[in-house]
């Protein structure tokens, strides 16, 4: 007799589940009836079973379930799908949202032997990103996805994508939090995205993907998966979680040729900031300024007690004092990215600001080092402080 793993998937909302109306398209209720039933891939007609769940609030729920077909992996995988009360829009989410996702993931833990959450396309990087921070210790996989055309038209990159995401999260123990797409997955917090229209939406520049599927089998890059299963946290009933990210005290900003030092100056301070992540030039270069009044901008602020991490600009690359101006960024306090990616810099830089008792220097050091795969460790995380 086949196996049967048992998902949940977390419905937030997203392209993947509109449908149009007549101002556009909108989020669509009812995504397993409409969604996923009708399709034998998706359902191969097993006698219905209830599932019982808990919502992104902690109240009981009982879920209807699908089943799929026998994969060739030899199991089927039992699904169920809760829906968000209110479906977000990806292009408003904001640390709340990543709070829900990541209180039903906490939820549900014991319960399923995987998640697989459908997410808009616009600031889904900046979702994984956030919830690989905030989901600390998995030992189960995490798996987002979504697509750029709605299920239920006919060409669609919807289907595949979801149907990837199953699978992989439903036959493979990849305990980290990853994003699925156009038949690849990847690390969450190394992804981008790369194409506001084309199937193959997002990227991983610094790293390979963790997996990939093709038309006769799934090919996992084991080398590369991140392990946390030990045996306290194997029999640990949900995962260490850390809930609310300090999104609202940390900005981006990104510079640019003839970029006046007044305009950095007053993003440095606006009122209650702690930190800032700033796209650099190349490999990590900022104009210093007439009279490097820009550089001495940053000092200030960094001797303010603001926390200025540097990231290029590039899509593939890394942050390294090559040149001399990311070596004056580097003595004025601003700490090397390394190749983190924007997204994984905001929300790790909100993550360890969240932190209670983390001491200023702290944060610094931490933010060098690779917590959850999200940078290439290159061994010296150190930089040269102000002053």
């Amino acid at each position: 007799m086949a196996s049967e793993s048992r998902l949940l998937i977390i419905m937030t909302g997203g392209t993947i589940c509109m449908k149009p109306s007549e101002g556009g398209l909108i989020p669509a209720k009812g995504f397993l009836e409409a969604g996923m039933a009708p399709r034998p891939s998706f359902n191969d007609g097993a006698a219905p079973e209830t599932l019982g769940a808990y919502t992104e609030i902690g109240a009981s729920i009982s879920l209807p379930s699908l089943r799929t077909p026998i994969s060739r992996y030899g199991r089927h995988i039992r699904y169920a799908v809760l829906e968000f009360e209110q479906l977000l829009d990806s292009s408003s989410i904001d640390a709340h949202g990543w709070s829900q996702i990541a209180r039903a993931i906490e939820n549900n833990y014991p319960a399923f032997d995987g998640f697989v959450v459908l997410h808009g396309t616009d600031s889904l990087a900046y979702t994984a990103s956030a919830l690989s921070f905030m989901l600390g210790n998995l030992t189960k996989p995490v798996v987002f996805t979504g697509s750029q055309a709605p299920i239920f038209e006919l060409q669609t990159d919807a289907t595949d994508n979801l149907l990837d995401a199953l699978i992989l999260a439903g036959s493979f123990c990849i305990p980290e939090v990853c994003i699925c797409f156009q038949h690849k997955l990847f690390r969450g917090n190394r992804c981008t995205k790369v194409s506001s229209n084309q199937f193959d939406a997002f990227a991983s520049p610094n790293l390979v993907p963790l997996a990939t599927v093709t038309s006769s089998h799934i090919q996992v890059n084991w080398d590369m998966i991140r392990r946390n299963a030990t045996q306290d946290l194997l029999n640990a009933k949900i995962p260490d979680v850390q809930m609310d990210l300090d999104t609202t005290h940390v900005a981006c900003l990104r510079v640019f040729p003839g970029i006046k030092p007044e305009m950095i100056d007053a993003v440095l301070r606006v009122a209650g900031l702690r930190g800032l992540v700033l796209e650099t030039f190349g490999a990590g270069n900022a104009p210093g300024g007439p009279d490097n009044a820009l550089i001495n901008i940053f000092t200030a602020a960094v001797q303010r007690g603001i926390l200025i991490v540097n990231v290029t600009q590039c899509l593939t690359g890394s942050v390294s004092p090559l040149y001399a101006p990311a070596m004056v960024l580097g003595r004025a306090g601003i700490v090397p990215g390394h190749d983190l990616t924007t997204e994984a810099a905001l929300t790790k830089l909100s993550y360890l600001l969240a932190l209670p008792n983390l001491t200023a220097e702290e944060v610094t050091r931490r933010m060098a080092v690779d917590l959850r795969g999200e940078l290439t460790q290159t061994g010296d995380v150190s930089f040269a402080g102000p002053g």
